[in-house]
């Protein structure tokens, strides 16, 4: 009875989507290791401080804080740096100050992440492929860096250029259908005429789709139809064209 469920495999970590936009996170060093993470927490929009001695930042951290996207203080650091803070990353030669710090961190219940110590991590940096709205991760679970970055570029040289262009489309459009269809009831209809979208119409046509377009698929979405583009460009009526999510157009 149990083989239809999935097997429980163990030993992984938990992928998400960690939304930090506003939140402070706090960076111990400025070298090489240290401007790779400002990066992934600058494009998650979070606030940033940075505590290293001035001289020992490299020169893409100096750059980061002469163009204020930084804040730096100029020590090394101290257990204060830890208040209001919500995430710590350290990138420190030092492994018995990143281990007080991490130690610090559980006391105060802040994630942390110690650089090449997967053991004093909550989380792990995966590598990442980004095209606009859509980012893969390839995470080895801490024990393969090198292996992650050679997987993630596999992956991304298989998907089509412009997919990021389709994703971005496919955003406006569900935004669209939410304005004409708010109420809570209808979520189920919308995520299945999503569904029926994204499954018939190929990457490129949600590349090439317009706003006119958008306006005019929407006139399907009581009727619970999905015509083609060239269809829909057609003027063809809502309601002729029935896709069935599986085996094309009825």
């Amino acid at each position: 009875m149990g083989a239809k469920y999935p097997p429980i495999q163990g030993g992984g970590s938990l992928i998400l989507a960690w939304q930090i936009k506003g939140r402070r996170v706090l960076i111990v060093g400025g070298g090489e290791v240290a401007a790779g993470r400002i990066v992934n927490v600058l494009n998650a929009d979070a606030k940033v401080i940075v505590v290293a001695p001035f001289d020992g930042l490299n020169d893409e951290v100096a750059y980061r804080v002469a163009q204020g996207q930084v804040e730096h203080v100029n020590r090394k650091f101290e257990p204060s740096d830890l208040d209001n803070i919500d995430m710590v990353l350290t990138a420190v030669d030092d492994p018995e100050a990143s281990s007080q710090i991490y130690r610090l961190c559980k006391e105060r219940r802040i994630a942390a992440n110690i650089a090449d110590v997967p053991p004093e991590c909550d989380f792990y940096f995966g590598s990442v492929h980004r095209d606009g709205p859509l980012q893969i991760m390839v995470s080895t679970n801490g024990n393969g860096p090198r292996l992650a970055n050679i997987v993630r570029r596999q992956i991304a040289k298989n998907l089509p250029d412009n997919i990021g262009a389709a994703i971005t489309k496919v955003g406006q459009l569900r935004r669209k259908l939410r304005k004409i269809a708010p109420e809570e009831e209808e979520g189920p209809k919308r995520m299945k005429w999503m569904s029926k979208v994204c499954d018939s119409w190929s990457l490129e046509d949600l590349v090439d789709m317009e706003e006119k377009d958008m306006e005019a698929l929407l006139g399907y979405y009581h009727p619970n139809a999905v015509p083609s583009l060239d269809n829909l460009r057609l003027g063809e009526e809502p309601g002729i064209y029935q896709f069935d999510g599986s085996f094309g157009w009825m």
